[in-house]
């Protein structure tokens, strides 16, 4: 995998920027202090969508005409990103230093430490202060209705979390990056913006929003299968590993998650800790009833999300590994 802007005079390699600025992210998380003053990228992305969605999604328009609308603000956000990034990366490589502003923005658009921190306040909660702190924690990475959940079903919430999130929030912005450097990223975060905002089944947006669902689902389709895929190879390294259950239960399961690609680290990770995720939920005013993942133990205990995040630290080391070995194999 190599980005699309390769070396220049002023700044190192794409995959060396790319491994600097997972090591920032690895390091620095969100970066709370410094975003309470400016704006995060994100934020800035889901301001312009919301305003989009403000001016071309009123309901008074036909659901044809919404769908239409919808297409045109899918393209017009994805070529925006991809000519934003381009012109950032230009500058990153043609002026002194300006690389360091790449890696930055970069970071602030992975989510390795931070994903680890919310799902590890969940534990912490649990264990410290109990059922309803552990239900206020996992309601700020989970869209689920919390007071529907046992102590069980919060540790599901959690480890479930922590696994799409591992597609979506870091092995995609990475593969991204390494195939067309800070344009593919750029471009995925956006659609991935505009997915989480827009991209929902409900009346308001199965029109308008289905465009930028359906090109989140494509963005996604190779990333989550290599999320699936990591969480496998770091099975043996945690603690009651079953890397065998992890690659049986993701091929065998994957389909039972209502997402065409969520499914496969979520199933990944399921048949690595022996656990059984997804079934029925309910968010507010709906109940979904979902299908099973994995055969394991549906009664989830704190000490599960220990070992989630063991085996989510592995497979972030893991997709380290990987880079280094681009480098390597480019050099």
């Amino acid at each position: 995998m190599f980005p699309l802007f390769m070396h220049s005079t002023h700044a190192p390699d794409g995959l060396m920027l790319l491994f600097m600025a997972m090591a920032v992210d690895a390091t620095l998380g969100e970066m709370g202090p410094l975003f309470r003053i400016l704006p995060h990228p994100v934020v800035l992305i889901g301001r312009v969508i919301g305003l989009l969605d403000r001016r071309l999604n009123r309901p008074d328009r036909s659901e044809a005409d919404r769908r239409r609308r919808g297409i045109l603000v899918a393209l017009g956000l994805g070529l925006g990103a991809l000519g934003l990034g381009a012109i950032m990366a230009f500058l990153a490589r043609t002026l002194p230093h300006a690389w360091l502003f790449e890696v930055f923005v970069a970071a602030t658009l992975l989510a390795q430490r931070s994903l680890f921190e919310h799902v590890y306040d969940v534990a912490m909660a649990l264990k410290d202060s109990g059922l309803e702190a552990g239900r206020y924690a996992v309601s700020r990475i989970v869209g689920r209705d919390p007071q529907s959940l046992d102590s069980h079903g919060v540790v599901r919430a959690a480890i479930e979390s922590l696994a799409e999130n591992f597609g979506d929030g870091v092995v995609a912005p990475v593969f991204w990056y390494a195939i067309l450097g800070l344009p593919g990223l750029l471009l995925y975060k956006t659609i991935n913006t505009a997915d989480s905002m827009i991209g929902h089944r409900n009346d308001k947006y199965r029109a308008f929003g289905m465009a930028s669902a359906r090109l989140d689902d494509l963005l996604n389709l190779i990333p989550a299968r290599l999320a699936g895929l990591l969480l496998v190879l770091a099975a043996p390294f945690v603690p009651r590993g079953r890397p065998w259950s992890a690659l049986v239960t993701m091929l065998r399961d994957a389909r039972h998650h209502r997402s065409p690609n969520s499914g496969w680290p979520e199933a990944a990770a399921a048949g690595a800790l022996g656990l059984a995720l997804g079934g029925p939920r309910k968010y507010p005013g709906l109940t979904v009833d979902e299908k099973w993942i994995g055969t394991g133990r549906a009664r989830a205990e704190p000490a599960d999300i220990q070992r989630a995040l063991h085996l989510y630290t592995v497979a972030c080391l893991l997709q380290v590994g990987l880079v280094i070995l681009a480098l390597w194999l480019q050099a």
